[in-house]
């Protein structure tokens, strides 16, 4: 597919392009609206492909949980191993969509592991993720950065409050997740491992200020986001911060997220999914 539509996709789901102005701007692209509506399917998400582990595997245990957030009530997805002891906590953060049935999938990924995984949803103040992804994506300028902030470090503390958790905390996010992984890297002296994934990097002033292990994954079309990545490694490196960080040659924005048909990248997901969980391993038995 021509790179310059899957930029303007890009464009439209990262900054505020009205889906009226990106259809003509696909249009114009495409030639015309019959080319363009035919590929509209290849670029949106498409959440039928979601479940690649249902939620009733009898190897998990999950549930939907709520927590006191910062003057609000945080909604939660949980998924953990069915046997009943302590696990290690990785929370698992969302794209600018919200916690939809992707995310919930990758959760239960991640309980497969061996972890007992939580997944927030940012919009909770907002009366939770609306199924209309548009929609969605306007909530998420509503939301207050510091008060989001401290809802997802919240969560953390709602984990330590619960029987089959240990101490070690670990977090994964995805684009937005990606960027707010690393603002908990920055915040949360306690987070042992940050993963985020083609997310906006933190001001290189504030990366002395992380103690955890951090790993970065990128797309290496990803221009975008990867305008950000001299600066930050530079400050991980004059910090003395524990890093590894890792380019997909060929593989766009939200090359992990396998509801996304055009910009998924089998071979990159799979390697970048397991370098994190191998991270993971290491860092949080």
């Amino acid at each position: 597919m021509d790179q310059r539509i899957i930029n303007l996709f890009d464009e439209y789901t990262h900054k505020p392009l009205s889906r009226e102005v990106f259809l003509k701007k696909l249009i114009s692209l495409t030639g015309s609206s019959v080319a363009a509506m035919a590929l509209l399917p290849l670029l949106e998400v498409n959440y039928a492909n979601a479940a690649t582990i249902p939620n009733s595997d009898d190897q998990l245990f999950t549930e939907r949980i709520t927590y006191a957030g910062d003057g609000t009530e945080m909604k939660a997805y949980v998924a953990r191993p069915t046997e009943e002891k302590k696990y290690p906590v990785l929370m698992v953060i969302h794209e600018n969509r919200g916690l939809n049935p992707h995310i919930e999938d990758v959760a239960r990924r991640m309980a497969l592991a061996g972890f007992l995984a939580i997944a927030p949803d940012a919009l909770s103040p907002e009366g939770g993720t609306p199924a209309d992804a548009d929609k969605a994506r306007e909530l998420f300028a509503k939301l207050d950065a510091a008060k989001n902030l401290s809802n997802f470090i919240k969560g953390f503390e709602y984990a330590k409050t619960r029987k089959d958790t240990t101490s070690k905390f670990g977090a994964i996010g995805f684009c937005w997740g990606g960027a707010l992984t690393n603002q908990l890297a920055v915040n949360m002296p306690d987070l042992k491992v940050a993963v985020p994934f083609y997310g906006r990097q933190p001001e290189a002033g504030d990366v002395p200020k992380i103690k955890a292990f951090v790993q970065l994954h990128y797309g290496g079309l990803d221009e975008r986001v990867n305008a950000g990545i001299p600066a930050y490694e530079e400050a991980l490196k004059k910090a003395g911060t524990r890093y590894e960080l890792f380019i997909y040659e060929g593989a766009q924005h939200a090359f992990h997220n396998d509801t996304a048909p055009t910009r998924y990248n089998e071979a990159a997901a799979k390697l970048a999914w397991s370098r994190a969980i191998q991270l993971f391993e290491k860092e949080l038995r």
